[in-house]
């Protein structure tokens, strides 16, 4: 008994030499697609999220806090998410709010954010408006947005496809808006007379709602065919579009991928689809980075699949927040969210900073191609769907300062974001 008792004593001991003492708990909230059209996407920031929290607590947590991470399911609806982030807010009482994969979500989020004071970060939001139109001072933009994706992905376009005939089909809502927009305007193809183009349903999209639009593009006979959908949705488009035959007719272009989007196409559908990404697992070993390719191999050894940009945006916010609590030896939301306007970072790829006037995260883009089926197969996770065509640096493919201005001129928004306390 003598010799049990010891052997507890020196276990509880062990422990407290292992695990860190934390003085209290910081609770942070993520609203994301846990079911819905855009799930796949959700999984991904999930993971990556509580990989992030993990390390952070096995280190220490935040100024001695232990990190504790809130979870909700958008359904990419916005009557959920609304209830999600209030509830996140007023009764969790978390001290910020991440997630989305929906534009029309974030956008929501950010307001509920905004109206209570507490920072929002959108992990999977490439519509323009979240930090432009309906851009606040408690909101932070990690991934890029449509109008970068979109000129990096123009510049491509205008090398191999200029002079020739465009046909879009996009989903409707503030997203595809913002993202047909964005390709047109980069790629010369405004005249809707010219290049026509067809809504679909979002995000109550069902097969005939795609095959009517496919049908419309059949009769158009364009030279590029701009598929402005995203998450399952996508699949199903670019699936039926490879069965009715129109890959044989016209080139496919998908402005915003992601790796579950190429996984959910497949090989023989995506083949030689052309997209732009703001980081693919290739990125890190690519170009050499880390602690992007740390990130890759653990992410990889836990879930037998690579990260995709979903989750390495939702893992890179939760660390920016660590970072800019400590710069603000703080959990007070104003210090917070000074910390973080104009801070220059880097985790998994190069140096990214979060513009102060409009809180975009600048950073260089990616068009990529979808691979042959034969090199996706080869690979041991068949996931080897991305080779990098082009790249952009941050600063080319952004909005100016001046754009923004007009842009939010035009929306009848204010020039400048909302002024914290004491400003």
């Amino acid at each position: 008994m003598r010799n049990k008792n010891l052997l507890f004593v020196f276990l509880m001991l062990l422990s407290t030499l292992i695990l860190p003492a934390f003085a209290d708990t910081v609770k942070l909230g993520i609203n994301y697609p846990k079911t819905g059209p855009y799930s796949a996407e959700g999984l991904d920031q999930i993971r990556a999220a509580e990989m992030a929290v993990e390390e952070i607590n096995n280190a220490g947590g935040i100024l001695g806090n232990k990190v504790s991470l809130v979870v909700r399911d958008s359904q990419s609806k916005v009557d959920i998410t609304n209830k999600n982030v209030t509830d996140l807010i007023d009764n969790e009482k978390v001290k910020m709010v991440f997630g989305g994969s929906a534009s029309s979500v974030a956008v929501a989020s950010a307001k509920i954010c905004q109206e209570k004071g507490v920072p929002f970060f959108g992990t999977l939001t490439y519509s323009n408006a979240t930090t432009v139109e309906d851009g606040h001072r408690h909101t932070f933009r990690e991934c890029y947005n449509a109008w970068m994706g979109a000129k990096v992905l123009a510049s491509y376009l205008k090398q191999n496809f200029a002079g020739k005939k465009y046909f879009y089909i996009t989903a409707d809502y503030t997203w595809g808006w913002s993202t047909e927009d964005s390709v047109r305007k980069f790629s010369g193809t405004e005249d809707k007379k010219k290049h026509p183009g067809v809504l679909t349903p979002f995000p109550t999209a069902e097969g005939k709602d795609f095959k009517i639009a496919l049908e419309k593009a059949v009769a158009a006979n364009p030279d590029v065919l701009v598929l402005v959908e995203f998450g399952k949705d996508m699949t199903k488009a670019v699936r039926l579009a490879n069965q009715m035959g129109l890959k044989k007719k016209m080139k496919i272009v998908v402005p915003n991928l992601t790796l579950s989007m190429a996984e959910g196409g497949g090989p023989q559908n995506m083949d030689g689809v052309i997209g732009a990404i703001p980081w693919t697992w290739q990125v890190p070993t690519k170009y050499n980075y880390p602690k992007g390719i740390a990130f890759v191999d653990k992410f990889t050894k836990r879930y037998n699949r690579y990260p995709d940009t979903s989750g390495a945006s939702a893992y890179t916010i939760v660390y920016e927040y660590k970072a800019a609590v400590e710069r603000a030896k703080s959990f007070d939301n104003d210090a917070v969210i000074k910390a973080l306007e104009g801070h220059t970072y880097q985790l998994l790829k190069d140096k990214q900073t979060w513009r102060a006037f409009d809180h975009q995260s600048i950073q260089t883009v990616y068009a990529v191609k979808c691979k042959p089926m034969s090199a996706v197969l080869k690979d041991e996770y068949q996931l080897d769907y991305f080779e990098i065509i082009g790249s952009m640096t941050g600063d080319q493919a952004a909005q100016s300062k001046k754009e923004w201005d007009a842009a939010r001129t035009a929306a009848g928004k204010p020039t400048k974001l909302e002024p914290l306390a004491g400003e």
